[in-house]
């Protein structure tokens, strides 16, 4: 921990014992129960590490030592005011004094503005000192106020964000302690931006210790946060102690709606077989509970898996089922978002018609209902629908007004999906330099969130961008890349886009056996999947015959093939 004293002692400690590893040193000094313990000096009290922090507290008057001593609770890397002021059932202001006086003692040290820490080595002694002086009861008390502070904060944050998704959160009664001011949506996502960690860390501290009620509904709270801004290895963390904890207490809606969450991020994450099996299991709990909202919801993500894995008619079904339940129960806004899936998987079968009547639906209601969000999706889903129809300048007025909306929200994933469209109109358009500037953009953006389905569909429009503009090679690699993820995901779509380009790339450089090769591969896809796409490859196969002795298309000739 940086303390001179512990190091010099932990040498000594390792000096004495040259027959134990350092590993299993290291193992022991890693316990808080018995590191203290363990850091003596030769019996020499007045140099025993708990001797010397206690120095430090000598002069503190009784309020600040207790502020230290339930510091020392906080499951967190760091702390503010306001949740010091929880555990001590203080006000802010005393809490920040308080909070000033442990940073000039040395027992805190600041980690930004405004922000605290407390080495292990502290925290393990202030939480000796609560034990002995607070007992279990006042330390149960400290951690209630703290995370029923964070479970109200981040309810309001949420609904400041996403006023038109509240009715899909628990409802949380505001707290003795204060909370901080969050009056507009940029100060709520920055307040969450800031807390995430303290949020993911006390989510496993209330499922594993006795708070699974504030484990369930703080997953439920933070859901979309961590979905949409694309923090998937806290979202996974947050949904497994979420149904950990609600399995423990025989939480039947609670174990769903967790296993729906996590499975919409394996979803995203291009582990679709595994998303489905969460969503089957979710899905037989609603029904057994009677809850039909979740009910609903289950069936639209599992349209989603089957989207994914080229089940276009079975995921509509999906969806029209979840359609009739929301409308049923009045539920609009799953009513929106549905419809919009629902035109996803038209379009896909080439219905684009159908699929942009889908989507005007979802963008009148959710503008109804004042789901900015979705507002922007549908946007941006009318903008590939006239992609595909090759009305470029319609599609990039949609594609550009929709990015501006994700931008201004803070969406990522959903931006970088936007470029992604977007590039393939500059494709379209002849504007080469645009398309893959885009591209780019868009697939550092989904590396860095670990999205492998988004990241072989933006791998598959550079390729084709490369080809337009006459490097085969080039184009081959990210192909050959594409296809490598798409594989690995179980996405036919993009395994069949990448064939398809592959052809192109093999038939440029002057191998057309490879080349037929490549197609038939894509042909095999877009036909079990029932993708239009099908139609076009039997032409290819059909011009260059068993020889494979007809020319290349001209680049630029004809629109990208469709993501």
């Amino acid at each position: 921990c940086r303390l001179p004293l512990a190091l010099r002692v932990a040498a000594e400690l390792a000096a004495s014992r040259p027959a134990t590893p350092l590993a299993g040193l290291a193992g022991e000094l890693a316990d808080l129960r018995t590191r203290l313990d363990l850091l003596t000096a030769g019996g020499d009290p007045s140099t025993e590490v708990r001797a010397v922090f206690s120095w430090s507290c000598r002069h503190l008057d009784p309020e600040d030592a207790r502020t230290f001593r339930l510091l020392g609770l906080h499951p967190g890397p760091d702390f503010e005011p306001y949740a010091a002021a929880a555990l001590t059932g203080t006000t802010v202001p005393q809490a920040r004094r308080a909070l000033d006086v442990l940073a000039r003692a040395h027992l805190i040290q600041p980690t930004s503005p405004g922000r605290y820490g407390m080495h292990d080595l502290l925290r393990g002694y202030a939480r000796e000192l609560t034990a002995a002086l607070d007992g279990g009861e006042g330390q149960h008390a400290a951690l209630t106020r703290l995370f029923d502070h964070y479970l109200h904060a981040a309810s309001a944050a949420m609904d400041t964000l996403f006023p038109a998704e509240h009715h899909r959160r628990p409802r949380i009664p505001r707290p003795a302690t204060p909370v901080p001011p969050l009056p507009d949506p940029a100060a709520a996502r920055e307040w969450l931006d800031r807390e995430r960690a303290a949020l993911v860390t006390a989510a496993g501290h209330n499922a594993a210790h006795g708070w699974p009620g504030h484990a369930t509904r703080l997953a439920t709270t933070l859901s979309r946060y961590l979905h949409m801004c694309g923090h998937f290895p806290e979202a996974i963390t947050v949904f497994r102690h979420a149904l950990g904890a609600a399995r423990r207490t025989g939480d039947r809606v609670a174990e769903a709606t967790a296993l729906t969450d996590i499975g919409n991020v394996d979803g995203e994450l291009g582990r679709v077989q595994q998303a489905a099996a969460h969503h089957r299991r979710a899905l037989a709990l609603f029904r057994a509970a009677g809850d039909r909202a979740g009910e609903a919801r289950v069936l639209g993500s599992i349209g989603i898996d089957e989207t994914h894995l080229g089940r276009y008619e079975q995921a509509a079904r999906h969806h029209q089922e979840a359609v009739a339940i929301y409308r049923d129960i009045g539920n609009r806004f799953g009513e929106a978002r549905t419809l919009g899936n629902l035109g996803i998987a038209r379009r896909l079968q080439g219905r684009y018609q159908e699929a942009a009547g889908y989507h005007q639906q979802s963008l009148d209601l959710s503008r109804e209902i004042g789901d900015r969000e979705y507002e922007a999706w549908a946007l941006a889903q009318l903008g590939v629908v006239d992609l595909r129809l090759g009305r470029y300048q319609h599609a990039a007025g949609y594609l550009q007004h929709a990015l501006a909306m994700f931008q201004e929200m803070g969406h990522p994933s959903s931006e970088a999906g936007c470029l992604v469209s977007l590039g393939e109109v500059y494709v379209g358009l002849g504007r080469y330099d645009q398309a893959a500037g885009n591209l780019q953009q868009a697939l550092a953006v989904f590396r860095e969130i670990g999205d492998q389905a988004m990241e072989a569909e933006a791998l598959n429009g550079l390729g084709e961008v490369l080809f337009r503009t006459g490097d085969a090679g080039k184009a081959r690699a990210h192909h050959s890349a594409a296809l490598r993820l798409a594989s690995e995901a179980g996405l036919p779509l993009e395994q069949a886009r990448a064939h398809n380009g592959l052809a192109r790339a093999c038939q440029a450089d002057g191998d057309p056996l490879q080349a037929r090769h490549h197609w038939q591969e894509a042909l095999t896809r877009y036909a079990a999947i029932g993708a239009p796409e099908a139609d076009e490859i039997r032409a290819r196969l059909a011009m260059v015959g068993d020889g494979g002795d007809k020319p290349a298309e001209e680049h630029g000739t004809t629109p990208p093939s469709p993501g």
